[in-house]
């Protein structure tokens, strides 16, 4: 098995896939009006507006209700990326290193979702994630 991709729903997709390609960098791929997805070497963000959830289930997944995930990227510089965050980032806490060797920032995309940059700072974080 293969984990591949992490997916949103949204009511507003292209204003979410602005938010993402702004902080992440990446391109989105658009498959129609209410799919895209932001692929890395490493895994893709898919975001998906609500009436692709009835293709599933209908009221399955109902969008900005999220309060136990967190989306994360690995980023060369999390200072840089705070200070290149879009207006409507809602910040969380500012950059600041954790216990285990990365430091940190945590935001909130535009639908609430909780989104954590993170670089590793310690030799051992670093070994960890290959950097």
């Amino acid at each position: 098995m293969d984990f591949i991709s992490t997916r949103i729903i949204t009511a507003d997709v292209a204003r979410l896939v602005g938010f993402y390609e702004h902080v992440t960098g990446v391109r989105a791929a658009w498959a129609n009006e209410d799919f895209a997805e932001l692929r890395t070497a490493t895994g893709t963000l898919a975001i998906g507006g609500v009436p692709t959830v009835a293709l599933f289930a209908p009221d399955s997944a109902r969008p900005a209700e999220n309060r136990s995930v967190i989306v994360e990227f690995l980023v060369d510089d999390v200072d840089a990326t705070f200070k290149g965050l879009p207006e409507e980032a809602d910040v969380v806490n500012e950059p600041k290193t954790m216990p285990w060797g990365n430091r940190s920032l945590l935001v909130r995309d535009p639908d609430g979702n909780l989104v954590n940059f993170f670089t590793p700072v310690t030799d051992a974080a670093r070994q960890r994630f290959g950097r």
